[in-house]
């Protein structure tokens, strides 16, 4: 870390007389540029906290509890205790990661409440000369809390907090109830600017070293001037040949208790030898960022610094932003290690196969890659190496809208104690959750450990993929159910990241809209996404794997006219897959997307896997065929400037495409 030495620090912050840093050039920026599909959440429409609040709540009569409702456990936390010089080991650790670059060392740093009294902290650290009043102070640190902890800080101190029926910790995230895409800013610096994906289509939008330092300081300065701060010391990827070392610096047990959740849960032992992290977060999301400083555009910003290992939080108190910023900081650290970063889905059979599930929201990743007969190693977020695959995360993030015990048991089963409800409403009395209820925000999450989830394999890898899936709710019903790619086509449709939505309107319904998401995650990817393809397509050619395009979305006809894939169908489709029986199948050609067409599917009837049967009307099957290709065609506009590991494999990859 360089806040770790003085000199180092002193050389970031040295100016050339005039006030601007040395070193530091400012980098031109572009007014108007096109950025990746926006996918951020309107703010919430209230006046106030109070209304906020007002919103959480539903009001009924008090009734009587009904037995038998008290949910049985959670996991229980790490027990035992650091040793004391591994304690005054992290805290002076800690003392640095929250150095101001121009004032102090570091603040005086002491573990526990404020409320308990103590005489002298834990680890007093010497200050420069140049003292200012925030090296005068205590900064409590609560670090590492079990959930039981967080929750009686959350409860305590956090308006918006409650115990859930269930046992979950329902909070709130404030104004701010999804992720800020436009908001969002790397650091263009010399060790990672030529390796980055910049300009249009990019969700990498630039701002410079300087201005970093500049929220940099004012997040640290709103973390010293408070009286207690939660800190985190925690793991990324279940590889232990790479796993990522990180730690969280926040300002509200919510987001102490999110990331306990998402991230690895170290061991005492583990924290005795954690020593300096890989990376740190600096969340200091209830306070907004300067509106006047270069590259602000609003009251949020959150900054990735490659050169430094820092993230800083200004602005947003949504936890997600901290879930995803690790996920983009792992898109660059992963690749540059030779292991492919993926936004997937993953399971295993009970013979050792394994399954990568790709796909955008509502084409059914979590439904499909969540199979009893088949061991979960993760919902979200994938590393492929030479050792095989491994989950990057410790828990799970789900939505809730609309969830029920009979379309996601797992996911709702998982929703008790440990559990951290987002914006969710729930009766004032019984605090049952009604997660129909949309009077906060639609995008409702859950986090939970992932041991929560029955049939998960732990610890969270596996072996090489023998299937990769890429799930597409083609909603113009066009798309077969299922179709074999070979490895062009498999490289053509992951940089595509095809799905289709529908946008209603009180005057009816629209016509579909085509979505597409560079390697089904545009939002968190790094570098350009021709780079990812390639390493997919290396990988799947060394270790044998095969691709498989599945629609779950509509057949018959688009939305409106035809009707959506049966579950039932697509589970078939999926064990087929699983169990190689589809291998063996015959194969036809469709025309335009030249996709192969398994003839027979156990379990699916035969007319119903060739898509142009089903509609009535053939004139428009193929004028809506021809649509959708020219959509495909004009996004991959986007990145036929860049070669695709030889020229000859960029030629076979644009051929795959459609005609």
């Amino acid at each position: 870390m360089a806040s770790a030495d003085n000199s180092s620090a002193d050389s970031l912050v040295a100016t050339n007389g005039n006030g601007i840093p040395n070193g530091l050039s400012k980098i031109k920026t572009h007014k108007h540029r096109d950025v990746c599909t926006d996918d951020s959440v309107p703010p919430i429409k209230v006046q106030s906290l109070d209304e906020l609040h007002s919103l959480q709540k539903k009001r009924s009569a008090p009734s009587t509890p009904i037995k038998g409702t008290t949910p049985k456990g959670a996991t229980t936390p790490r027990g035992g205790a650091m040793s004391p010089f591994g304690e005054r080991q992290q805290m002076e650790s800690i003392s640095a990661s929250l150095a101001s670059l121009t004032r102090e060392r570091g603040p005086q740093v002491v573990r526990g409440d404020p409320e308990n009294k103590i005489e002298k902290p834990v680890s007093l650290v010497p200050v420069r000369p140049n003292i200012s009043d925030s090296a005068l102070k205590f900064t409590h640190v609560l670090y590492n809390l079990s959930p039981a902890e967080l929750y009686e800080q959350a409860i305590k101190y956090e308006k918006g907090s409650y115990i859930t029926s269930t046992g979950a910790l329902a909070t709130l995230s404030g104004a701010k109830t999804g992720r800020s895409p436009k908001d969002k800013r790397v650091v263009r610096e010399e060790t990672s600017m030529d390796d980055l994906w910049w300009g249009k289509g990019s969700p990498n939008i630039e701002m410079d070293a300087e201005t970093f330092l500049i929220n940099r300081e004012r997040a640290v300065d709103y973390l010293n001037s408070l009286e207690k701060v939660f800190v985190n010391d925690q793991f990324l990827n279940w590889d232990p040949e790479n796993k990522i070392k990180v730690r969280i610096i926040s300002a509200r047990a919510y987001h102490s208790l999110f990331m306990y959740n998402m991230c690895i849960r170290p061991t005492i032992e583990e924290l005795e030898d954690f020593g300096a992290p890989d990376f740190t977060i600096y969340n200091a999301g209830q306070f907004p960022c300067n509106r006047y400083t270069h590259y602000m555009t609003s009251s949020t910003s959150v900054d990735i610094n490659l050169k430094r290992r820092e993230m800083v939080i200004l602005g947003t108190q949504y936890a997600g932003e901290m879930k995803k910023g690790l996920f983009s900081v792992m898109h660059y650290l992963m690749p540059k290690r030779g292991i492919l970063s993926l936004h997937s889905g993953c399971n295993m059979g009970k013979s050792g196969d394994v399954a990568l599930f790709f796909g955008l929201s509502g084409t059914g990743k979590t439904t499909l890659s969540t199979d009893h007969n088949r061991y979960l190693i993760g919902d979200d977020e994938h590393c492929w190496s030479d050792n095989g695959v491994s989950n990057i995360e410790g828990g799970c993030y789900a939505k809730c809208v609309d969830l029920s015990p009979e379309k996601e048991p797992d996911i709702f089963n998982a929703i008790k104690f440990g559990t951290v409800l987002e914006n969710v409403v729930f009766d004032e009395h019984s605090r049952e959750v009604d997660y129909e209820d949309k009077g906060v925000t639609e995008n409702t999450r859950a986090s939970y450990p992932i041991e929560y989830i029955p049939n998960v394999k732990l610890p969270c890898v596996a072996g090489h993929p023998k299937n990769v899936i890429l799930l597409a709710c083609d909603a113009f019903g066009v798309l077969p159910p299922v179709s074999k790619l070979d490895l062009p086509q498999t490289m053509y449709h992951f940089i595509s990241g095809y799905t289709a939505l529908v946008a209603g309107t009180e005057d009816g319904i629209k016509e579909p809209q085509a979505t597409f998401s560079a390697c089904f995650g545009a939002a968190f990817i790094m570098l350009h996404p021709t780079r990812y393809a390639a390493m997919l397509a290396e990988k799947m050619k060394t270790y044998g794997a095969t691709a498989w395009l599945v629609n779950t979305g509509w057949t018959g006809g688009s939305y409106g006219v035809g009707m959506r894939m049966k579950l039932a169908y697509t589970r078939k489709i999926i064990d087929a897959i699983h169990n190689g029986s589809l291998l063996e199948a015959n194969y036809s050609e469709t025309p335009i997307f030249k996709l192969h067409i398994p003839d027979q599917v156990e379990g699916v009837p035969s007319e119903f896997l060739h898509p142009e049967n089903m509609w009535w009307d053939k004139k428009a099957y193929f004028e809506t065929l021809n649509r959708l290709a020219g959509l495909f065609k004009k996004n991959f506009e986007n990145f036929t400037d860049q070669n695709v590991g030889n020229a000859d494999l960029t030629k076979e990859i644009l051929a795959a495409g459609p005609e």
